[in-house]
């Protein structure tokens, strides 16, 4: 899938630039250059996932320019749910978050789900995280209910802890 996004002027007179941007699947390759995403628990989780895409179970997708590095990443699980994929992981490169990237991820991974045939698209989103529930609700995502989830986290110094968080959960008919 091929699309562009506008990438904002820094300031007033400063001119905007437009993004050609490629929708394709993650490749193992790909991961040194993710480390944006994440720690490196992080990115061994995303192997692990990479493995399942390779099996058929899931897709997970890299928005990338036109120098092939991934700005945005994100998967879609098949198995999760009966009726619809759930989307998970979804991540931008940060400084060029609020630029149209995570409009153009997801709008690959709901072709993506729509190939399954299957009608909807969820996805839960922590309730301390405005901004990307802002977007999914832009994007047509409405808010059905609430759910503790949990996941291990790395942090600086490399330990890992139980990360906890609110969720709310959020579905999509496409």
């Amino acid at each position: 899938m091929k699309a562009s996004a506008d990438v904002p002027a820094p300031g007033p007179g400063s001119p905007a630039v437009t993004l050609q941007l490629t929708v394709r699947d993650l490749l193992p390759a790909d991961l040194p250059a993710c480390g944006w995403s994440g720690s490196p628990l992080h990115l061994r989780s995303v192997a692990g996932e990479l493995e399942r895409a390779r099996q058929g179970e899931v897709d997970y997708l890299a928005v990338c320019p036109p120098s092939g590095l991934p700005v945005a990443i994100g998967g879609v699980d098949y198995r999760a749910r009966a009726d619809a994929g759930l989307l998970w992981q979804l991540a931008v490169l940060p400084a060029l978050q609020s630029c149209g990237i995570g409009t153009v991820l997801m709008a690959g991974a709901e072709a993506r789900i729509r190939g399954w045939g299957l009608a909807h698209a969820e996805l839960a989103v922590e309730d301390d995280n405005p901004r990307a529930r802002a977007l999914y609700e832009r994007l047509g995502y409405v808010a059905y209910g609430q759910e503790a989830e949990a996941w291990d986290e790395q942090g600086p110094d490399g330990s890992v802890r139980r990360h906890e968080a609110m969720c709310v959960r959020m579905r999509k008919r496409l």
